[in-house]
Formats: structure tokens, C-alpha cells, sequence
């Protein structure tokens, strides 16, 4: 049997219910004020001319009105995501929001905004505290870590730019959270930089890892590409399989001890989600994928963030609706290709349940069957296999109706403090 053509009666029953998707807008494309190393975003303007991108108002207000009109659901929320998306100025987001109310026939409009906060003035802070958007801020830790690989296009440092604003986030009352790219200066730091995140008033935390392959050029940054591309090599900034365990781990037995309700951490959260049968809430830790489109700024509609690849577009909204490309069996089979392409030991691993294979850009490694694998797999096992007294002692609070909070001093008399 083929397995890329597998398909579960829980897939069909996925199908069946309530349209409900989710798009990540980048309504500038890959255009950035940053210059940030690992970013495997930027070079995506050679697909597009390599011109300056930008949605026109007239093609924001048909994505609009698309997109709300495809979900099934109360609340739709948006996700304007870049490149920078600051850069096109807070005029066009106020454009956005009147948008939004005269297509949302009733319904709840929720937006978040992804941004490397270099651009924030106090002009975006009342806009985006009038219209209650949730702020995602890259920053990757303490100044050293951040400004490693996150530099300017005069190649700069970011931080104290970030801390300003982040400074001016909370002066304005912002509902924010961090994003943070895990990379090879993290290794070893992680309780050094949650205590960071904490100390700033990130409740919500976001940690992904770096893993990416490249060839050098002549000149300039090093161009990010598919790790089957001739001369490709890892690059120096990518996080080991080992030293993202143990970053997780550090990370996970502070929480446990003391932050359990307070702060969240997502691949906690998402963690013990799969342990208790509800949905992650993280792309990369559910069975099969294509629940969130990338939409560009000409339309064009791509099954993934990390697969914006001529041989993955779906389609382009002026041709066809997002209701329609969501419905096709590209993006079908691109969803279940993430379970039906898993080396045979992943299927068996004992946490399978809640790895789920982790993303598929991250299958640069061989199983034991010579099918492509997770090259995470050491590491995510090390984190799935710490937690799971503690995800087990929460699971069992929660089924009692009590806080998983009370794991706290259960997790204290265990590590022995």
C-alpha cells in the first residue's frame, strides 16, 4: 500500500466538520527592515522579482472578505505576518480593521501581528491598543543572544531597539508575547533566558528551533535552501538535536516547580494538550497538517510558512477563493503527507501520541528504514520522555476536576527541593 494515499476515517471526519482554518497574511512579503542570519523568509522575494512587495488595498479587501466568509465559526482571527509587517505603515492597518467590520456579518474579529518590534512607535501602540491586537515580538533573549544573528540591513544590532519597544508595548497596556528563535548560542542558556523572558513580562512564550541548511555565496548572507540542494551544509547558527533536549528541559523543570499557571510556555501547553486528547494548537505536533495557509502579497496561497515553494502553491485568491483552495486535494494530501511519509520507528515510538513527528522541514535525517526523519528526533525524545511524569501528575489533576498548577509542589518533592 502507498502510504501518501492513507487516509483515516478521523481525516474524513476532520473534513466533515465546520470550515475552520487559519491563513498567515504577509501582506509585504519577505521585505524586511532586518537582516536577520537565519532567516529563511527573506530570499523569498527572487520568487517575486525581488522587487518591493506590497498588498494592494484592493486585493486586502478581497482576501478579506474571503477569509471570513470561508470559516465556519464565530471567531476568525487574523495572523499579518512578514517579512516586517510594520512596514507598510499604520494607515493601512487602520484600512484593515474598517475592512474587517464590513465584512464580519456578525462575527468576532481577532488579529495578531508578528513583528521584530524594531518600528513601534507610540502612534502603533494606541492603534494596536484601540483595536485589541495581540503583539508577537522576536526576540531571542539577553542581548548577546539576540543580537548574534538578528542585525540590521547595515548590520547593526536589534536589541535595545526591541527592549524600547517592548518597554513601550507595556507603558500602553499591549497584550504581548515572544517568539524566540532556539539557536546554537541558546544551547545550555535556557533557564538564563526564560528568567530573562520572565523579568520582561513575557507570560507567553514561544521557543522554535533553528534548523536550517545553506550555501555559501560570493558575497553577502549565506542563501538558506533545501538540504538536497548540491553543496548545501548545515549552518552555523542551527540548534543540535541534543542541545534543544536539554534547552526544553531546562526550561520545563523551573516551570514545573514555580510558573505552572502563570507563565505559559507553548510546547508545554501543546504537550499537555496531547496528553489529555484536545487539540495542540501547534501545527507541528498534530497528526496531519494544512490547517494554515500562507497567503502573499499578490494573492498567491501556499500550504506552509516553511514550504512558500513554486511546486506548493495552491493557487492565487484572484483565481480562485480561499474557501475553494482550501477545499482542494493539493491541500488534502499535503495535510496527510505529514503522517503518510513518517519513517515506520516513529510510528512506534511510545511518543508518537504527542511528537507526532514534529514539522516536516525538519526531515532531513534517514530512519532506520531509509525514509526521511525528524532530525530533532534525539532531543525532542529526551524532552517528551523528562516530561512525562509531570504531563501524566497534571493530566490526572485536571481529570479531577483540580488546577494542574497543584503539580508544583508534587514536582518539587520529586526533583528534591
Amino acid at each position: 500500500m502507498n502510504k501518501r494515499k492513507v487516509a483515516t476515517f478521523a481525516d474524513a471526519q476532520k473534513e466533515m466538520r465546520a470550515v475552520a482554518f487559519s491563513t498567515m497574511l504577509k501582506p509585504a512579503g519577505s521585505t524586511c527592515n532586518l537582516d536577520c542570519a537565519y532567516c529563511y523568509y527573506l530570499d523569498k522575494a527572487v520568487q517575486y522579482g525581488g522587487h518591493q512587495a506590497v498588498m494592494s488595498e484592493e486585493l486586502l479587501e478581497e482576501y478579506i472578505k474571503q477569509y471570513i466568509g470561508a470559516n465556519e465559526v464565530d471567531v476568525v482571527t487574523f495572523c499579518w505576518h512578514g517579512g516586517e509587517p510594520l512596514l507598510l505603515g499604520v494607515d493601512y492597518y487602520r484600512k484593515a480593521v474598517e475592512l474587517q467590520k464590513k465584512y464580519a456579518g456578525g462575527r468576532r474579529i481577532d488579529n495578531t501581528l508578528q513583528t521584530n518590534a524594531t518600528l513601534i512607535t507610540e502612534e502603533w501602540c494606541e492603534f494596536f491598543k484601540e483595536n485589541g491586537f495581540l503583539v508577537g515580538v522576536s526576540l531571542d533573549g539577553p542581548q548577546d543572544v539576540h543580537d548574534a544573528f538578528r542585525l540590521d540591513r547595515g548590520g547593526r544590532p536589534t536589541w535595545e531597539r526591541v527592549m524600547r519597544s517592548v518597554e513601550m508595548l507595556r507603558r500602553y497596556g499591549v497584550e504581548f508575547n515572544t517568539l524566540s528563535v532556539v539557536n546554537s548560542r541558546c544551547e545550555g542558556r535556557g533557564v538564563e533566558i526564560y528568567r530573562f523572558f520572565k523579568a520582561l513580562g513575557s507570560r507567553y512564550m514561544q521557543f522554535l528551533p533553528a534548523v536550517e541548511h545553506v550555501v555559501d555565496r560570493p558575497s553577502g548572507r549565506p542563501l538558506i535552501v533545501s538540504p538536497s540542494t548540491e553543496g548545501a551544509r548545515p549552518a552555523e547558527w542551527n540548534v543540535s538535536a541534543r542541545g534543544y533536549g536539554e534547552f526544553l528541559c531546562d526550561i520545563f523543570d523551573e516551570w514545573v516547580r514555580m510558573d505552572v499557571g502563570r507563565y505559559f510556555v507553548q510546547m508545554f501547553d501543546a504537550t499537555l494538550a496531547q496528553y489529555c486528547g484536545v487539540q495542540p494548537g501547534v501545527c507541528s505536533m498534530c497528526e496531519t497538517c494544512g490547517d494554515c495557509l500562507v497567503v502573499e502579497h499578490n494573492g498567491d496561497v501556499y500550504n506552509c510558512d516553511h514550504f512558500v515553494y513554486p511546486d506548493y502553491l495552491l493557487g492565487n485568491i484572484k483565481d480562485k477563493t480561499l474557501a475553494e483552495i482550501y477545499a482542494s486535494k493539493e491541500r488534502f494530501r499535503f495535510g496527510l503527507d505529514k503522517r503518510n511519509t513518517l519513517p515506520r520507528e516513529c510510528l512506534g515510538c511510545r511518543y508518537y501520541f504527542a511528537c507526532r513527528g514534529e514539522c516536516p522541514k525538519h526531515r532531513f535525517d534517514r530512519g532506520a528504514d531509509g525514509e526521511p526523519k525528524n532530525t530533532l528526533c534525539e532531543g525532542l525524545y529526551r524532552y517528551f520522555h523528562h516530561t512525562a511524569p509531570y504531563m501524566q501528575q497534571m493530566k490526572s489533576l485536571l481529570e479531577r476536576g483540580q488546577s494542574p498548577a497543584f503539580v508544583m509542589p508534587w514536582a518539587r518533592a520529586r526533583m528534591g527541593f
